[in-house]
C-alpha cells in the first residue's frame, strides 16, 4: 500500500513523501497514529494544493513584515516623559514602545518582541532592536522627550 507521510518517520521518511508499505504497519501504526494517509490521488492532490498555500501564504507574510520593517526603521518613535531633575521621571519599558508604535504607525509588535538591554531612563534618542518574526529584526529609533 502506499502512504503518503503527514509527518517525517525516523526509519521511513520525511513529510510529503509518497512510501510503499505492507498493509498492516499502514493501516495499524502510520493511519493509526495520523502519521501518514493512504495516499490516493485525491488525497494527494490536496496536500499539493494545500502546500501551495502555505507556501504563498508566507510570501504574503514576509512581504508584510519586511514592508513593517522598512517603515520602523525610517521612522522615530517619540514617547513624552514627565522630566526629573535627572533624566525622566521613571523610565520607558517595553510595553511604552510597543504603545507607541501602535498608536503612532499603526504596527501591532508584542511588547516581548522589543528587545531592551535595561529600561530607558534618559532623554534623547535609543536605538531598540525588535523581532519582527520569521527571522526580520528592525532597528527602531526611540526619541524619548522630557515634558
Amino acid at each position: 500500500m502506499k502512504v503518503l507521510l503527514i509527518k517525517d518517520v525516523k526509519t521511513l521518511g520525511k513529510t510529503g513523501e509518497i512510501k510503499e508499505v505492507k498493509d498492516g504497519y499502514g493501516q495499524n501504526f502510520l493511519v493509526a497514529k495520523g502519521l501518514a494517509k493512504i495516499a490516493t490521488p485525491e488525497v494527494v492532490e490536496k496536500w499539493k494544493h494545500d502546500q501551495d498555500s502555505a507556501k504563498e501564504a508566507l510570501n504574503k507574510e514576509l512581504t508584510r513584515l519586511n514592508a513593517e520593517k522598512i517603515t520602523l526603521e525610517a521612522t522615530e518613535i517619540r514617547i513624552e516623559k514627565p522630566t526629573a531633575p535627572v533624566g525622566i521621571k521613571g523610565s520607558v519599558g517595553n510595553g511604552d514602545i510597543a504603545e507607541a508604535i501602535l498608536d503612532q504607525l499603526n504596527i501591532e509588535v508584542d511588547k516581548k518582541h522589543i528587545v531592551l538591554k535595561k529600561p530607558l531612563k534618559s532623554t534623547g534618542i535609543h536605538e531598540v532592536d525588535t523581532k519582527l518574526g520569521h527571522a526580520i529584526h528592525a532597528t527602531l529609533k526611540v526619541h524619548v522627550v522630557g515634558v
